[in-house]
């Protein structure tokens, strides 16, 4: 049977003072009014049946996921009581779907992008579900034609076609570039980013584990084999913690694309605007720019003399942000925090949260 797993774990750093340990980015209202998590939700539809969709999430945030998708099942919300990372996260979700399903197909999306045309999303998840049913033991991954050299994002290297479909084997990932590396990429053709989704037979990915993980995956099939019983919640919290944290790139995608186990990794392009909403610089890429370049999203109240190529949010429509002279900062402003910091140390807002956390914990 066919599911869909939404991860939606991360914390949003790199989007603070917005997103907040009580208040993660995936429910904060970014997309046009609705939350990342609510439109992530809505863009499934259709695709496989609503008793089939689980979130992925951390345990403390089961309640405001259950708030912003009311309508999915208690037993369709999987918490982990501490961020072990992606690998683990997938391991957990693929091991509590095959609990009732052996055969089960599980989709991993996540929760913070933003996807255009969400018909052609769905077609390539689609593909990507049959390839697997096709070839149990593929490792789907899906690829988006880079439009610029992004130097934030992983990429993908695509091999030989596989006959029959519209995939193709991966012969290499490849980490985040330079610049001049980014460029390489793009003029070669050969290189896709890496979305960060994918599709397998659940009972696929948890034998690769076995072999490049094993200590993991013995520990996920234990928490699985107790998660319909009153000991699930003493077990996971005993064990979960203490996994190994790495992600499932490092920990299956890229051995597994280097044949260190019975499993092969593929690649279906997804053709479409793809967003990874990671941070203010992209989060700005969907508001519209005035003449001098400033991005603000509609809800915010701001004067700028002299003032180019910023960003600026405010989540108090009252509250009037006034700069002269500044030249490409971010200004994000909301209660009881104002952060203000250049657009070329966006990536830092990171190691910002980690000092706010170590002098002003309750800012968090």
């Amino acid at each position: 049977m066919r599911n869909v797993v939404i991860l939606a774990g991360g914390s949003g750093t790199r989007l603070w003072p917005m997103s907040r340990d009580d208040r993660p980015k995936q429910v904060l209202p970014l997309a046009a009014g609705q939350s990342l998590l609510r439109v992530a939700y809505n863009r499934l539809s259709g695709l496989v049946d609503p008793d089939n969709i689980y979130v992925c999430t951390v345990g403390a945030y089961t309640d405001v996921v259950r708030k912003e998708l009311p309508e999915l099942g208690a037993h369709n919300i999987i918490g982990e009581p501490a961020r072990r990372d992606t690998a683990n996260a997938v391991g957990l979700a693929s091991a509590v779907v095959a609990r009732n399903d052996p055969d089960a197909v599980v989709a991993f999306v996540g929760s913070d992008h933003l996807i255009s045309p969400e018909d052609e999303f769905r077609a390539a998840i689609e593909h990507g579900f049959e390839v697997v049913e096709a070839r149990g033991q593929s490792l789907v991954t899906f690829g988006i034609e880079p439009t610029h050299p992004h130097t934030g994002l992983g990429y993908i290297e695509r091999g030989a076609a596989i006959e029959g479909t519209n995939a193709f084997v991966v012969d290499r990932f490849r980490e985040k570039p330079d610049r001049a590396t980014a460029e390489e990429y793009l003029a070669t053709g050969r290189f896709w980013w890496n979305s960060g989704m994918f599709v397998w037979r659940a009972s696929t990915v948890l034998n690769v584990l076995d072999t490049l993980l094993p200590e993991s995956a013995a520990k996920l099939r234990e928490v699985a084999a107790v998660w319909d019983t009153p000991a699930r919640d003493a077990t996971l919290a005993e064990i979960y913690p203490n996994l190994r944290k790495i992600s499932v790139d490092y920990a299956v995608m890229e051995p597994a694309s280097q044949g260190k186990v019975d499993a092969d990794v593929v690649v279906v392009p997804m053709p479409v605007h793809w967003l990874d909403v990671g941070s203010w610089a992209a989060l700005a890429d969907t508001y519209e720019a005035d003449p001098d370049g400033n991005r603000t999203d509609s809800s915010t109240l701001s004067c700028l003399l002299d003032s180019h190529d910023n960003i600026i949010v405010t989540d108090d429509p009252d509250h009037l942000v006034a700069a002269v002279g500044l030249r490409s900062h971010i200004i994000v402003h909301t209660q009881d925090v104002t952060m203000v910091c250049p657009l070329s140390d966006g990536e830092r807002v990171k190691d910002l949260v980690a000092q706010v956390q170590s002098d002003h914990a309750n800012y968090i």
